[in-house]
């Protein structure tokens, strides 16, 4: 496989890892938006315009993850 080809295999890659590991972390965490909202994230989107993005259980929207604010216990 040409180099660049390579490399560009290793990003996907390196990309898919990071993906599921922020998945797998922000999963079921209760958070709040910097709009007040509140609740646990039901689910992790990766977005090619906003990177990461979630919804939370009980509100309707997908949000940017960079409104989180972690509920600390």
């Amino acid at each position: 496989m040409p180099s660049v080809k390579r490399r560009a295999s290793k990003i996907l890659n390196e990309i898919l890892n990071e993906y599921g590991e922020a998945q797998a972390e922000l999963t079921g965490k209760a958070v709040v938006l910097t709009d007040g909202k509140a609740g646990t994230v039901e689910h992790v989107w990766l977005d090619e315009l906003h990177g990461l993005r979630i919804s939370i259980k009980g509100h309707d929207g997908r949000w940017p993850v960079s409104t989180v604010k972690f509920v600390e216990s």
